[in-house]
């Protein structure tokens, strides 16, 4: 069995449970998968950050956990606009509907982060490491 989260065109974001990544395929191709809030058929996998395996209690190599990382900047980086220190702002405008829907990355200080928490607005904090070592 596979995880992935799931959304739609609206952003509605939901889990689902498939047999295989084949199986999610068929069914989205199918139009078989529907988002719980709105209806939509048009349902795609979201971003994930990677599951990182755990043997017992040890945790990954440092060199494997840098490199999944990377991939996950790699990932925001070619689907999501970079706003910079606008990110709070930007998040604002989405949120109530005062700009179109999309992906965005930047940077909010810690104040700015609980501000929007607070208002409701989902947001996440990657640690954001260096595509190559320097």
């Amino acid at each position: 069995m596979i995880l992935y989260e799931l959304r739609c065109p609206s952003d509605h974001r939901f889990e689902g449970w498939f047999r295989n990544s084949e199986a999610f395929e068929t069914q989205q191709l199918a139009h078989e998968i529907a988002c719980p809030v709105c209806g939509d058929n048009q349902v795609d996998r979201a971003l994930m950050a990677p599951a990182v395996g755990r043997k017992g209690n040890s945790l990954p190599e440092p060199a494997q956990a840098i490199t999944l990382l990377r991939t996950l900047r790699k990932l925001v980086e070619d689907s999501h606009e970079n706003v910079g220190d606008r990110f709070a702002e930007e998040a604002r405008k989405i949120h109530y509907g005062e700009t179109e829907h999309r992906g965005i990355y930047g940077q909010a200080t810690d104040d700015e982060a609980e501000e929007l928490a607070d208002e409701g607005i989902e947001v996440g904090r990657l640690p954001w490491v260096p595509l190559a070592d320097s």
